[in-house]
């Protein structure tokens, strides 16, 4: 058993550590608090009494106070009331998970997905509500251009690219889309969608995230898509063999990764291997050992990678891509 004053350390640093992810991110009152938790003796010790792991994530936490109608636009505000509703804090982020559903990361995929033979069967891991499952529903402008995608769409995506990045003319075509997730989240629920909301953080891109995520909802609750309650290496290879067979099978991924245990993630790469289709990975670069040689120029991009092969790096939400080589 870990020592609780090491737990205490631990824990610090990490949310030190989102103080500075947060600023990246535009969310100065999330840096704010985080930096500020880290020094509370008080409140870390909340924090350390829930699960290891990812149950102690800032993303959750906060995410958890927002979702309850908590303050989160200072420390000075926000730590009275956590005190005094710990207990219904501690119940969320214990029945919920980090479930970002961020599609502007779309846009970063789109120039692999409109790369692959069609029609596409896409098969989602880690799917939260699958709002990703829509690349044919949204539209897409890169580095301020005309948008393509249906002119009916209200959901545009907007990404500036570096590098030889082929754009496409057009958005590829889906047949059919399934997501897999151990907690789908169903956009008809409102409080589903109330999840989503809080789990997008405070600052200077929250009106236009949030703007973008209720367009996303609108489109996946017209058509909701196949989603699958489970393991990700336990349901993959079911999931995929039940896509239409003229379909070229596409499983996609992003920023799940590090919510998996290392001996899941190995089996899922495992699977990947075996895969009658394709392998599209949006990650962060420690999520694979093979990526630590090409990392990314960014330190907190993401890698972009078909059926394991580095092919470019990604903003954290899908504003910018850059090919690699």
């Amino acid at each position: 058993m870990v020592e609780s004053g090491a737990q205490e350390r631990a824990v610090a640093a990490r949310y030190e550590a989102f103080a500075v992810h947060y600023e990246e991110g535009a969310s100065p009152a999330y840096a704010e608090i985080a930096r500020e938790l880290a020094r509370d003796r008080a409140v870390l010790d909340l924090v350390c009494a829930l699960p290891e792991g990812n149950k102690r994530q800032p993303n959750l936490l906060l995410a958890s106070v927002r979702y309850l109608g908590g303050p989160v636009e200072s420390w000075a505000r926000l730590r009275p009331w956590l005190v005094e509703h710990w207990e219904s804090v501690r119940a969320v982020v214990l029945e919920r998970s980090t479930q970002t559903n961020e599609v502007g990361r779309l846009a970063c995929l789109l120039p692999v997905l409109a790369s692959l033979p069609g029609p596409l069967a896409l098969v989602e891991v880690g799917a939260s509500a699958g709002l990703c499952l829509y690349p044919d529903r949204y539209r897409y402008s890169f580095d301020g251009a005309a948008p393509i995608g249906p002119a009916e769409s209200g959901v545009v995506l907007e990404c500036a690219t570096s590098g030889r990045v082929p754009v496409p003319e057009r958005v590829p075509e889906v047949v059919w889309r399934a997501g897999i997730d151990l907690n789908p989240l169903d956009v008809r629920r409102e409080d589903d969608v109330r999840w989503l909301r809080a789990l997008i953080w405070p600052g200077g891109a929250e009106g236009e995230r949030t703007e973008r995520l209720m367009g996303a909802v609108r489109v996946a609750a017209a058509d909701p898509p196949l989603m699958v309650a489970g393991d990700l290496v336990e349901q993959v290879e079911a999931v995929v063999r039940r896509a239409p067979w003229e379909a070229t099978v596409v499983v996609m991924h992003s920023a799940v990764l590090p919510y998996v245990p290392k001996d899941r993630v190995a089996a899922f790469v495992e699977a990947m291997g075996r895969l009658s289709g394709h392998w599209v990975a949006n990650e962060g670069w420690r999520a694979l050992p093979e990526w630590a040689r090409v990392r990314p120029p960014r330190e907190d991009d993401f890698t972009l990678a078909l059926d394991g092969r580095v092919v470019g790096y990604t903003g954290p939400h899908g504003r910018r891509v850059a090919w690699a080589g």
